[in-house]
Order: structure tokens, then sequence, then C-alpha cells
């Protein structure tokens, strides 16, 4: 099985405060693969910290879907190694109709071009309202699935897949090689964060007053998920460790959870 990678965005904090010490300290716990966020802006740092920690970036978050220039974003890409580029977040309130499926859907094709002309995949990353969200009974999802191109990367988030209703084992079974990366993360299986999120990531931070909504996540294998189901119905997809919020040390989270992946995803 190949390492598991970890979304950078799970010690935000840290990385505000010291990107290259934090980024040093995801090595020292064993990882040797991350998932850098809002890359552009720190290219040049994040450049230097990966290459400092022996780290490598195989994906990487970028708000691209909106973004006024999309061709800035895949340069920053190129620099730091990043293969493929996954836009990690469109609000609920886009994603209600069948023509919101389609038009997300065309704007992601759309950049997947751009992408495989600098050398890259684009991607999307789920929250849980594609799935809780529904067009004539069928999760709005499913509709930006059918029109999407086969080139498109699917990072899935697990967790919140399963939050929004899914079966996330057979979901992964369904679409096979298409679902490159998968987000690991564990908690109790209720609530709706449509409504929780900022309306934008393009900050990156969840408001102070909202964060003890993400607080119940805990380590992979600890929580509600289905993980070892979840891990064998795509054997082939990057594992990445990620928190929204962590009731703890973060460090400590992740530093669990890649233990437990080391033990459990055979």
């Amino acid at each position: 099985m190949t390492a598991p990678s970890v979304q950078l965005y799970t010690v935000r904090d840290a990385i505000a405060a010291d990107l290259h010490a934090a980024v040093a300290r995801v090595a020292e716990i064993g990882f040797t693969k991350v998932e850098p966020y809002a890359f552009v802006e720190r290219a040049p740092e994040y450049e230097k910290a990966l290459a400092a920690a022996g780290l490598a970036a195989p994906s990487g978050h970028a708000a691209t879907i909106d973004s006024p220039d999309p061709a800035a974003i895949f340069d920053a890409a190129n620099r730091l190694g990043i293969g493929t580029v996954i836009d990690p977040f469109i609000p609920s309130d886009r994603w209600q109709t069948a023509d919101d499926a389609a038009r997300l859907a065309e704007r992601v094709n759309e950049l997947q071009v751009e992408a495989a002309a600098a050398g890259l995949r684009f991607g999307y990353h789920n929250h849980n309202w594609e799935f809780s969200n529904r067009v004539d009974g069928r999760p709005v999802y499913e509709l930006f699935l059918e029109q999407l191109s086969p080139d498109v990367v699917l990072e899935v988030d697990t967790f919140w897949s399963t939050v929004g209703g899914a079966d996330t084992p057979a979901f992964l079974r369904s679409l096979g090689e298409r679902v490159q990366f998968l987000h690991i993360k564990d908690g109790p299986v209720v609530g709706d964060i449509a409504d929780v999120l900022p309306s934008s990531e393009s900050a990156l931070k969840v408001p102070e007053s909202l964060t003890a909504a993400f607080e119940t996540q805990v380590p992979a294998g600890s929580g509600d998920a289905n993980v070892p189901a979840i891990l064998a119905a795509a054997p082939h997809a990057l594992r990445i460790v990620e928190f929204d919020g962590y009731d703890g040390d973060p460090f400590d989270g992740i530093a669990l959870s890649l233990q437990w992946l080391a033990e459990n995803d055979r």
C-alpha cells in the first residue's frame, strides 16, 4: 500500500504560525506526502519547506473553479511538484438543481483541459451536501458525475459522503479508478455542515464561532464511519488523513490515524 498523505489544512494554525516548522513536524511524525492548501500565495515558502523536510505533494487544494486566473494556480502546482490540483469546496447553495450540476461539470471539464495543457490533472473534493441535496430523489452529485469528463480526478471525502447519506464503500466500488484520492477521517455520522462552513473557502478558515461543529472528528477507526470497508473499496486510491477540526492537538490526531492505517490498511 502506498504511504498515506495528510491534508495540511488539518494543521492550519501551525502552518499560519510557522510553515517550515509545521511541515517539518509532519515529516517527523512519519508522513512522506502532504496535500497543501492555498499554496499559490505561499508557493516559495512551500517549495523550501517541502524540500527541507523531504516531502512530496502529489495533490494540492486550490479554489480553482471560481478563480479569475487558473493558470497561476497551475504554475504554482508545477513549481511544487503537485500533479493533481483539486478544488476543495463549492457551497451547498450551488448544488441545488440539475442546472447547477451541469454548470459545475462544464466548468470542471474546462479546467481539466487547461490543467492537462499544463501537464497536470484537475479534480474536485466533496463535502456532504453533494450527496444530501437531491434532484428528483437522486443525489445532485450523481448528476454532476454523469456529465463529467472521465479525465477529471475524483477525491472523495469519505467521512462527508457518509454523513451525506451515501453508502460510501458501494459508491467507491461503482466509480473504480476514477477515484484517485480518499480523505480519511472519522467521527459521528450525524448532522449537516451546509450551514456551518463559510460561504467560501478562499480564506480556508472556519469561523471561530463554528469550530465546535468540527471538533467531534476523531482519528481513523475510532468513529462511526466504516473506514475498513471504505479502504477495501478503493485499494488503489491514495489515502489522505484529514481533520476539519480536532478537539486536541491535531498533530497527535494525524499521528494516531497514520498508526491506525499502518496496522489496518492491508
